[in-house]
This record gives structure tokens, C-alpha cells and sequence, in this order.
């Protein structure tokens, strides 16, 4: 593989960054050691779920690959996160501050923004925190089903130290149904701290 990052499609929402920004995001996940396999799907909207998230590195690979590819993808992350210039970064990256004791309203919110967008990937950890929990948090499934958008499964394997992309999976109308059948996809991943 000439590149540890896979070639973007049409489609994608780009993030303006430059040459030398995604030659820097690739000689990070080089220098870690990391890369990705998988193939991004040419669409213009997608809510992009990312598993298991069980350390703040997730955070330093995913950004260094997102940077590499020139991807646009929009994040949320805890307000207290996006203070100083690593709120700055964050925010250049496309992150999103939210206040997680008031939750209420972010899925109308992402909607919202979704749908005037002539191009948005919307990514967010199902977990919702980095420790252990038995039950993912539903917001990615209410957003990508009012926003009539499939679901992207993109996985952490830290023993390996790939970032796989896919499979892109299209929602039925049963929740519960779905929410099984997407985290059943992340069950061969290991995390820094933890399987999915």
C-alpha cells in the first residue's frame, strides 16, 4: 500500500486543508505506527459511528487520519475540550463543543445542519464516553434516520493498529434491531483499553 490512508471519493466532503496539512496527518499515523484499510463510500450526507472508544488517543489517530485525507468530517466533542488553541484545532478540525449534562436538542441540532448541507459526514463514538458501557447511546441512529442517511462503521484495532473502514449499512425502521445489528459489526475490534 503506497499510502496509509485510502483515496477519497468524489463525493466527500473535503476539509481545505493542504498539501503539506495531509502530508503532516499521514507522517503522524506513519510515525504511530498506523493505518487505514477500506474503501470511503462516494456520498454526499453519511453519519459515520467509530468503536470502541477507549482512550483519548482514538481522538490523536483519527484526527492525524482525518487530516491526511483532507477529509471534512464534523464532530462533537465536551465543551471543556475547546478551550485555548487546542479549542481552536478542534474546531478548525471540524469539531462542534456540546454540553453533555444537556443532550437535548443535539440530534435536531445535527439534523438541522445536515440537511443544509449540500455535504456533511457526521462522526461520533456510540458510546458516548471511553469507559466500559453495556448499552451505545441512540443519537447516531435518530440523527441518520431523520436525516434519511446510511450509517458507516469505521473500527479501532489497536493490536494491529489499522483504522477499517466500512461496512456502510442502510437502517431499517426497528431500532433496537438495528443497534444490534451494527454493534455485532465492531465485535472483532480492540481498543487501546478495551474491545468493542
Amino acid at each position: 500500500m503506497n499510502s496509509v490512508v485510502p483515496p477519497m471519493p468524489a463525493r466527500a466532503p473535503r476539509s481545505g486543508g493542504n498539501a503539506f496539512s495531509r502530508a503532516f496527518g499521514r507522517s503522524i499515523l506513519r510515525l504511530g505506527g498506523w493505518r487505514m484499510e477500506g474503501e470511503w463510500p462516494d456520498l454526499d450526507k453519511i453519519v459515520v459511528v467509530v468503536a470502541p472508544h477507549s482512550s483519548a488517543w482514538d481522538a490523536v489517530w483519527g484526527l492525524a487520519a482525518k487530516v491526511g485525507m483532507g477529509l471534512g468530517l464534523e464532530f462533537m466533542g465536551k465543551k471543556e475540550a475547546f478551550w485555548g488553541p487546542l479549542g481552536w484545532l478542534l474546531r478548525k478540525c471540524g469539531g462542534i463543543p456540546v454540553n453533555r449534562a444537556a443532550p437535548g436538542g443535539i440530534v435536531d441540532q445535527v439534523v438541522a445542519r445536515m440537511a443544509a448541507a449540500e455535504r456533511l459526514w457526521f462522526v461520533l463514538a456510540p458510546e458516548g464516553t471511553r469507559r466500559q458501557v453495556e448499552t451505545w447511546k441512540t443519537g447516531f441512529w435518530k440523527i441518520a434516520r431523520r436525516a434519511d442517511v446510511p450509517v458507516l462503521c469505521v473500527g479501532f484495532d489497536y493490536p494491529e493498529r489499522v483504522i477499517r473502514v466500512g461496512p456502510l449499512v442502510q437502517l431499517g425502521g426497528d431500532m433496537e434491531s438495528d443497534l444490534r445489528r451494527i454493534r455485532a459489526l465492531f465485535s472483532g475490534y480492540r481498543g487501546k483499553h478495551r474491545n468493542a
